[in-house]
C-alpha cells in the first residue's frame, strides 16, 4: 500500500504565495524564494527515488507546466501526474508524450488511481493550499511534509486557514535543516476507531 503525502512549500507565517499573484509571477513577488530550497539535488534525489505518482491541481499544472514539460515534477523519472480538474486542457494544451492524465470526479479518485498507478510506492500530493485542505479534510493523506523557508510575506495564499479538519494530530518523523528550508516531515494520526 502507498503512503500518501502532501508536500507543499510555504513561508514561516504559513503563506504558500505572496500577494499579490499575477499571470507573470503566479507565486507572487518573492515568491520563488519558497523553492530555493529545490537546490539541494540530495534531498530531491531521495525524494523522488520513493516516489510512484504525484496528484496536482490545475492551477499547479497550468503554472508549472511550461517549467516541468512533458516528463512532469519528477524530471526524467517521469513519474505520472493525476491532475485534479473540473475539465480537461484541449489535447493540443498537454506535451505530447507526457505523463498527465487529468482527472474530473474528485480528489478520492485522482488519489485512488495515484496510488494503483505508484504500486506500493509514495503518492505525493503537491502544489496548492486548497488541494491539501481538501485532501486533508477527506482523510487521504497519511504524512505531510513542509519545506518553510525563512521568509515572513505578510500575506498572501494561507496553506492552513479554512480547513476544517478540528484537531488533527500529528507525529514528527524528521526534520533538517538548510539555508534555503526547514524540512519537517509529520505523520497524520488517525483517531482510534
Amino acid at each position: 500500500m502507498s503512503t500518501v503525502v502532501f508536500d507543499i512549500s510555504l513561508s514561516l507565517d504559513g503563506f504558500v504565495t505572496a500577494a499579490p499573484q499575477t499571470v507573470e509571477e503566479p507565486l507572487g513577488p518573492g515568491g520563488e524564494q519558497l523553492h530555493g530550497w529545490l537546490v539541494d539535488r540530495d534531498y530531491l534525489e531521495r525524494a523522488v527515488s520513493g516516489l510512484g505518482a504525484v496528484v496536482a491541481g490545475r492551477t499547479t499544472y497550468d503554472h508549472s507546466i511550461p517549467s516541468w514539460g512533458a516528463d512532469g515534477p519528477s524530471g526524467v523519472a517521469r513519474r505520472p501526474v493525476f491532475v485534479v480538474t473540473h475539465e480537461a486542457p484541449d489535447a493540443g494544451a498537454v506535451p505530447e508524450g507526457g505523463v498527465y492524465t487529468f482527472v474530473t470526479d474528485g480528489i478520492e479518485s485522482a488519489v485512488e488511481q495515484a496510488e494503483e498507478a505508484a504500486a506500493g510506492r509514495t503518492v505525493t500530493v503537491m502544489g496548492g493550499a486548497d488541494l491539501g485542505r481538501q485532501c486533508l479534510a477527506a482523510g487521504l493523506v497519511d504524512e505531510v511534509s513542509l519545506h518553510v523557508a525563512p521568509v515572513l510575506f505578510g500575506s498572501g495564499t494561507p496553506m492552513f486557514a479554512g480547513l476544517d479538519v478540528g484537531h488533527l494530530r500529528l507525529e514528527l518523523l524528521e526534520t533538517s535543516a538548510t539555508p534555503e528550508a526547514v524540512h519537517l516531515r509529520y505523520r497524520v494520526l488517525r483517531p482510534a476507531a
